[in-house]
C-alpha cells in the first residue's frame, strides 16, 4: 500500500533528519559540480521531421549551400542619420566594418553593401533605396559548429565614430544569455510572506522555501547533464524554475498544514510527520505523477524540442515530489514543534464555512453568473494567433530590436524574415529562373534575389511584403506551396520547399495546432478516468473536466487580450503586440491540468471523507471547503505570485507563461474551486457520488487521503 510505504518513508526521515538533509545537500553539490564539468550546452533547435521547412533546410544542408546554417545581420547607418552618398567617412567605415565581419571565425560569407555603394556590386537588397541603411548579412554554418564565442565576436564589431551599428539575427536567438530575471527571487519572497501570514510561524514559512530551493538546484542543475543525451531547449531552466517553485512550495504547504493539525491534536512529532506524509503526501504523489504524465504527453505534438523540454520540466517536478516526501519530513523533524507557532491551529475555517453556505443557498445564480464570466474571458480564444516572437518584440533598448527596426524602415518589413526556397532540381536546372519569376509575381512577395545553384539544389531567397509575424506572411507561404510551386513545376521533376526561420516557425505553429485537439482529448480522458478511480463517481470527474476547460479557456483568452490586443501590455513591460508562442498553449494545458489536480484532489478528498462520515451531501460540501479553503487559496496565491514574478523578464515567451499560468491558477482556485464546485455539487446532491454497480465492481480501489491501515496514532499525555 502506498500509504504504508509513505508512512515508513516519513518515519525514517523524521528519525534521521541530519542524514537525510546531508544526503540532499551532497546530491545538490554533486549535480552542480557535474553540470559545470560535464554538462552540455542547452540549445534551441527547431528541427521538426516531416515539415516542409525542415525538408528545405535538409536540402540546403546536403548541398552545402550554407543557407541551412545560422545568419546574423549587421545593420549600419551614418551617425547623423544622413545618406551614405553624402558621407564619405561613413562609406569608408562601412568598408572596414565589412572586412572585419568577413574575417570573423566561422563566417562563410557576407553581403557587399560597401561594394554596392561604390558601384562595383548589385545594390539590391543590401543598401536601402534612400541609401541611408546598409545591410551586412553574415552566413554561419549549422549550430553544432558554433559556440557562444561567435556571438561575442559579432558583438565586438564596431563602426567607429562615423557609423551607427546594430546587430541581430539567428546567432542572438541561439546564444544570447538571459538579460537577468528577478522572477525566482521575487517569487520566493512573495511566497515567504504568504506562508508567514498563513502559518503565523517563521519556521513553518521557511521550510517549504528551503525544500523548494534545494530541489530546484538539483532539478535545473541536472538539465545540462540531460543535454548530453538529448537537445534541451534554453527555455527549459526558466520554465522548470517557474513550475518547480510553484509545485514544490504547494506540496510542502499541503504536508506542513497536515503536520500542524496533527501536532495540535497532540501527536508526537515523529508520528505526526509520518502520518502527514502518509496522508497529505499521497495526493502530492498522485498530483505530481499527473503533472509528469501530462507534460510527457507533449510528445504527441511530434515536435522534438517540445518533447525534450517536457522531459526536463517533468524531471524537476519528480524531484520536487521526492523532496516533499523525504527532505521535507527531515526538515520538519529538526524544527520540532516550532512549526506550530503561537497562532492556534484550526482544522476548519469559519469564514470559508459561511461563504460556502452562502454559495449553496444560491447555487443556480452563482453557477450561471460565474460560467458566463468565464465564457466571456474565454471568447478571445477565437482570435488566437500562434507564432514565435522575433526581434521586433524586444524592448527598444536592445540592439536586436534596433537592427530590426532599421531594416524594416530601410527595406520593408519582409526583409527581417527571408523565405529561403530550396529546390531539388532533379536535373532540370532550367526551371529555376521561371520559378523565381513566378515567386516574384505573387502579390505577397516584395522582391526575389537571383537564383543560385549548388549541385542539384537550387536556392531562391524571397522577401514578403509583410513582417515575419504577420498572418499575411503565413498565408503567402501557404500560397507558394499550394499554388505557385505546383503551377511553375507542373512539367518538371523539380520539387520546391519553403525554408528559413520564418517558414519554420509558421510550420511549427501549424503542427502544434493540428495536434492540440488530440492532446487535449487524451489529457481530459485521463483526468476523467483517474478521478473516477479516486472518488468512485461519474459526475464528479465529468464536472472536473468541464471546469478545467473553462478555467484554461479563460486563461487563453486573457493571453490573447494582453499579448495580441495589447490590453494592459504596458503593465508587464511588453513593448509591442505579438502572437502567442506556438508551443505555449499545449505546454500550458499540460502543466495546468496537473496543477489543477492538486486542488481538485485536495478539496474533493475532504468532501468525500465528510460525505462518508455524515451521509449528507450539503454538510460534506460545507465542511470540505471549510477544511481546505484557506490552504487552497494560500497555495494558489503562492503559485500566482511565483508565476507573475517571471513577467519581470524581458522575454515575451516567459511573460506569456507567467501571465497565462497565473491567470489560470487564480481562476481555478477561486472561481472554480470555491464557487463553481460547491454550487454544482449542491445542485447535483447525492448524484455526485453515483456510480453504476457494475462499474463500481470493476474499478480498483484507490484511496488518496486516508488514515486507514496506518499504525495507531501516538498521542502525548496532553495536547500542547
Amino acid at each position: 500500500m502506498l500509504s504504508q510505504t509513505l508512512y515508513r518513508l516519513g518515519s525514517g526521515a523524521a528519525r534521521r533528519p541530519k542524514a537525510v538533509i546531508s544526503s540532499w545537500l551532497l546530491l545538490a553539490v554533486l549535480v552542480v559540480v557535474a553540470s559545470s564539468t560535464f554538462g552540455a550546452k542547452l540549445e534551441d533547435s527547431f528541427r521538426v521531421p516531416g515539415l516542409d521547412s525542415q525538408q528545405a533546410n535538409d536540402l540546403l544542408e546536403s548541398a552545402g549551400s550554407g543557407q541551412a546554417g545560422l545568419t546574423a545581420q549587421v545593420v549600419a547607418t551614418p551617425v547623423d542619420g544622413g545618406s551614405f552618398t553624402d558621407d564619405p567617412a561613413a562609406r569608408a567605415a562601412l568598408a572596414r566594418l565589412q572586412q572585419d565581419a568577413a574575417a570573423l571565425p566561422h563566417v562563410l560569407g557576407t553581403t557587399d553593401p560597401a561594394g554596392a555603394l561604390a558601384g562595383s556590386s548589385d545594390e539590391s537588397g543590401v543598401v536601402s533605396p534612400d541609401r541611408r541603411v546598409a545591410l551586412l548579412r553574415l552566413q554561419y554554418p549549422t549550430l553544432d559548429e558554433l559556440s557562444k564565442a561567435d556571438l561575442d565576436n559579432l558583438e565586438a564589431l564596431d563602426g567607429g565614430p562615423d557609423l551607427r551599428v546594430e546587430k541581430g539575427g539567428d546567432l542572438y536567438f541561439a546564444y544570447e544569455e538571459s538579460t537577468g530575471n528577478a522572477g525566482e527571487l521575487v517569487g520566493v519572497l512573495a511566497a515567504l510572506a504568504i506562508l508567514f501570514l498563513a502559518f503565523g510561524s517563521v519556521t513553518a514559512a521557511l521550510l517549504p522555501i528551503a525544500m523548494s530551493i534545494l530541489g530546484l538546484a538539483v532539478g535545473t542543475g541536472a538539465m545540462s547533464l540531460l543535454a548530453n543525451v538529448m537537445v534541451i531547449p534554453s527555455y527549459a531552466p526558466v520554465l522548470g524554475a517557474m513550475v518547480g517553485l510553484g509545485v514544490g512550495i504547494d506540496y510542502a504547504l499541503f504536508v506542513t498544514t497536515r503536520h500542524r493539525e496533527y501536532l495540535a491534536r497532540g501527536l508526537v512529532v515523529e508520528d505526526s510527520i509520518a502520518r502527514s506524509i502518509a496522508t497529505a503526501g499521497r495526493p502530492v504523489v498522485f498530483a505530481g505523477g499527473i503533472v509528469v504524465v501530462s507534460i510527457l504527453g507533449l510528445a504527441v505534438a511530434g515536435v522534438p524540442f517540445m518533447t525534450a523540454g517536457g522531459i526536463a520540466i517533468s524531471m524537476v517536478v519528480l524531484i520536487m515530489v521526492a523532496a516533499s516526501v523525504t527532505l521535507l519530513p527531515a526538515l520538519l523533524a529538526l524544527s520540532r514543534r516550532r512549526v506550530v507557532g503561537r497562532r492556534p491551529v484550526h482544522a476548519t475555517s469559519p469564514g470559508w464555512a459561511r461563504w460556502t453556505r452562502h454559495v449553496t443557498r444560491h447555487p443556480r445564480s452563482y453557477l450561471l453568473g460565474v460560467t458566463a464570466l468565464l465564457l466571456a474571458l474565454a471568447a478571445p480564444v477565437l482570435a488566437l494567433r500562434v507564432g514565435i516572437p522575433d526581434d521586433g518584440a524586444l524592448p527598444p533598448s536592445f540592439t536586436q530590436r534596433q537592427a530590426y527596426d532599421l531594416v524594416a524602415q530601410g527595406f520593408g518589413p519582409g526583409r527581417n524574415g527571408p523565405l529561403v526556397v530550396a529546390v531539388a532540381l532533379g536535373g532540370d536546372d532550367a526551371v529555376l529562373t521561371p520559378l523565381a519569376a513566378a515567386i516574384a509575381d505573387d502579390p505577397g512577395i516584395a522582391s526575389v534575389e537571383a537564383p543560385v545553384v549548388r549541385g542539384d539544389v537550387g536556392t531562391v531567397v524571397a522577401y514578403a511584403t509583410t513582417g515575419p509575424q504577420d498572418q499575411a506572411t503565413s498565408e503567402t507561404i501557404g500560397r507558394l506551396r499550394s499554388e505557385v510551386f505546383p503551377a511553375a513545376l507542373a512539367d518538371s521533376p523539380a520539387r520546391a520547399h519553403v525554408g528559413g526561420q520564418t517558414a519554420n516557425f509558421a510550420d511549427v505553429g501549424i503542427r502544434v495546432n493540428d495536434r492540440l485537439p488530440v492532446f487535449v482529448l487524451a489529457v481530459l480522458g485521463m483526468s476523467f478516468l483517474l478521478l473516477m478511480l479516486v472518488f468512485r463517481s461519474v459526475l464528479v470527474p465529468l464536472k472536473a473536466v468541464l471546469l478545467n476547460l473553462l478555467s484554461i479557456g479563460a486563461s487563453y483568452g486573457v493571453m490573447v487580450m494582453v499579448f495580441q490586443w495589447g490590453w494592459g501590455a504596458d503593465l508587464i513591460g511588453l513593448e509591442s503586440t505579438v502572437p502567442i508562442v506556438s508551443f505555449i498553449p499545449m505546454f500550458m494545458f499540460a502543466i495546468l491540468f496537473g496543477l489543477s489536480m492538486d486542488y481538485e484532489v485536495f478539496l474533493l478528498s475532504r468532501v468525500r471523507e465528510e460525505y462518508v462520515a455524515t451521509g449528507s451531501n450539503d454538510l460534506a460540501v460545507v465542511n470540505g471547503v471549510a477544511r481546505t479553503g484557506r490552504v487552497i487559496t494560500s497555495a494558489a496565491l503562492i503559485m500566482v505570485c511565483v508565476f507573475l514574478a517571471f513577467v519581470l523578464g524581458a522575454d515575451a515567451a516567459t511573460k506569456m507563461f507567467g501571465v497565462g499560468l497565473a491567470t489560470a491558477i487564480l481562476i481555478d482556485a477561486t472561481l472554480v474551486r470555491m464557487v463553481l464546485v460547491p454550487a454544482t455539487m449542491k445542485l447535483l446532491g447525492r448524484a455526485n457520488w453515483w456510480v453504476p454497480r457494475w462499474l463500481d465492481r470493476v474499478l480498483p480501489r484507490v484511496e488518496v487521503d486516508s488514515e486507514e491501515q496506518l499504525p495507531e496514532a501516538k498521542i502525548l499525555v496532553a495536547a500542547p
